[in-house]
């Protein structure tokens, strides 16, 4: 259950959600006009959780919010909370809607889009960045990231010969496997972050995905990989 309320008077115009799907209560709030804040609190089953939810709701309406059945779900940014991680209720409509694997939201597993160090940092970046400037060029965030941000040097995609390829990884093979894994992590934090995908930016990490099966499974995508890959070219 998923629901939107405003705010609005001489002085204020706020907005607060509550999505209360589960066992989980998760509440984004703010001024309207803003990223607002996302908090989350788990609940020991669904009956305790959708009553807290109710208790919350009528709390709000008694401070004057409103019901906004209208409220624009997809024209909001999502952000992670730190202790959860990625997760469906902080993720975009979009995201949620379209990459259905539980790998998405899976901060252990190495070859999903957050689950290593890399895409988990690229993430938190990306939502540090966004919070500061609102507005960043997708296309050019990893290499942004990896060389003015981390200090390090990025490899565009720019052959899939495996000679070509191979070649490069024997002098820069970290630089290069970086500069993969970030590029379509951030890809799929775009699309977490904002349910759009810049057209370069999707370009680039189907290469990239491509790019590092060849250094590190002889060219052939894993089933996650081939997943991920084929999910990130049906959006």
């Amino acid at each position: 259950m998923k629901k939107a309320f405003t705010y609005q008077d001489e002085k204020s115009n706020k907005f607060w959600t509550i999505d209360y799907f589960g066992m989980t209560i998760c509440v984004h709030y703010g001024k309207n006009g803003t990223i607002g804040k996302y908090e989350m609190k788990e609940f020991e089953s669904q009956k305790i959780c959708e009553k807290e939810a109710q208790k919350l709701i009528v709390s709000k309406m008694k401070k004057g919010y409103q019901e906004n059945p209208t409220f624009d779900f997809d024209n909001c940014l999502y952000f992670d909370i730190g202790e959860y991680g990625p997760h469906p209720k902080t993720s975009h409509p979009r995201f949620v809607a379209h990459f259905t694997e539980e790998f998405y939201y899976d901060c252990g597993d190495e070859e999903a889009p957050f689950g290593s160090d890399e895409g988990s940092d690229t993430l938190y970046e990306m939502e540090e960045v966004i919070r500061k400037k609102r507005i960043i060029d997708f296309a050019t965030f990893p290499k942004h990231l990896i060389e003015n941000i981390w200090g390090m040097h990025y490899i565009s995609v720019d052959t899939l010969d495996e000679k070509a390829v191979r070649d490069i990884a024997k002098e820069h093979e970290m630089d290069m496997m970086q500069s993969d894994m970030i590029t379509y992590a951030t890809a799929f934090g775009q699309i977490e972050i904002t349910g759009k995908l810049d057209s370069a930016l999707k370009k680039n990490a189907l290469l990239a995905l491509k790019r590092f099966a060849i250094m590190y499974s002889d060219g052939q995508l894993t089933a996650t990989q081939q997943t991920m890959y084929n999910d990130l070219l049906a959006f």
